[in-house]
């Protein structure tokens, strides 16, 4: 029996924290050995939000380096870069031409961008599409996704499905998706107890180095409960078993100071061996954009295969 396949796009947006590892990237690893998988830089995702043309080169190349870093390993997943695979945007415009805007008026991106009055540009509101064409292209049975991103999983669904009634005659042309609810994306909490999250800046960056790591730990808000700092708590739960933690923050109750030392220790141990292995890829940057070019080979034969099948089904191909 052949393995289920998953599919998943990153942004390539900055440095990743051990929030990310945590909530989405950790399972990708772990995902690749019971499933066949895409994973993908998705660079044009990006650009509604990343219009700096050398900041982008450099965030695709960390992507690069970050994710092979943390063991996904080509030889088990397709690694590549969206914007090598041209059908995404060619599929994307068919399905333009059968979706209609009042459904993607409902999406939350939209509506939130329309609430807070900003200038929506067309990328914002046509992200679902493209995303659809993204995941639909490799039927994937399974989507990792965060329970914010689960919307976009059922608009690839309905489009599909308005694809398969409209060309596909009864039969099924796109498979039908399912999300796979990453339930720790809401939970991983950052130094001041809200969500770990670029933009409140109270991350911890996953390949810190130990002075790093150390000046984020002690900067962690000390939210006290019976004599234990519930924020330092709840980041060292990542990192070691909750039952061993908890004897140990009883003995040292109140002992703030201590209880990050132990963490900054911690956290030390499970970062290091992953900066190091970063560094030896990032000695080699070349051998590192092959294995992503190899990767975009693999995924055009697969994407290209179902474009001829679609160009088929929609009668463009008159040659």
């Amino acid at each position: 029996m052949s393995k289920k396949v998953f599919l998943s796009g990153v942004q390539p947006s900055g440095k990743p924290h051990i929030g990310n590892y945590f909530g989405a990237m950790k399972q990708f690893v772990e995902l690749q050995n019971e499933h066949d998988g895409y994973v993908f830089i998705a660079d044009y995702h990006a650009l509604h939000s990343l219009r700096n043309p050398k900041e982008m080169n450099e965030n695709i190349k960390n992507v690069l380096l970050d994710y092979l870093a943390i063991g996904l390993d080509p030889k088990k997943v397709i690694f590549f870069k969206q914007s090598d695979i041209s059908e995404h945007t060619e599929l994307t415009w068919i399905f333009d031409t059968i979706t209609t805007m009042p459904f993607l008026m409902r999406a939350h991106a939209f509506k939130d961008a329309e609430a807070k009055n900003k200038e929506i540009d067309v990328g914002t509101f046509n992200y679902p599409v493209l995303m659809a064409a993204d995941i639909l292209l490799y039927g994937p049975d399974v989507v990792p996704v965060g329970a914010d991103q689960k919307q976009h999983v059922e608009i690839a669904r309905d489009i599909a499905e308005k694809f398969n009634r409209t060309y596909g005659k009864g039969n099924q042309i796109f498979k039908l998706p399912e999300s796979m609810i990453l339930e720790d994306t809401a939970i991983v909490p950052g130094t001041d107890g809200r969500k770990m999250s670029k933009s409140y800046g109270n991350t911890i960056p996953l390949f810190a180095e130990h002075d790093e790591i150390k000046k984020c730990v002690m900067s962690i808000v000390t939210d006290s409960s019976g004599g234990i700092p519930q924020n330092v708590f709840a980041i060292h739960k990542l990192f070691r078993a909750e039952a061993e933690l908890k004897k140990i923050y009883e003995e040292k109750a109140g002992k703030y100071k201590e209880l990050k030392e132990l963490l900054v220790e911690d956290i030390e141990k499970f970062i290091a061996p992953l900066r190091e292995k970063r560094k030896e890829f990032a000695k080699d940057i070349p051998k590192a954009l092959a294995i992503l070019k190899f990767g975009g080979e693999k995924a055009k034969k697969v994407a290209g295969k179902k474009m001829t099948e679609v160009r088929e089904k929609i009668g463009v191909n008159v040659y």
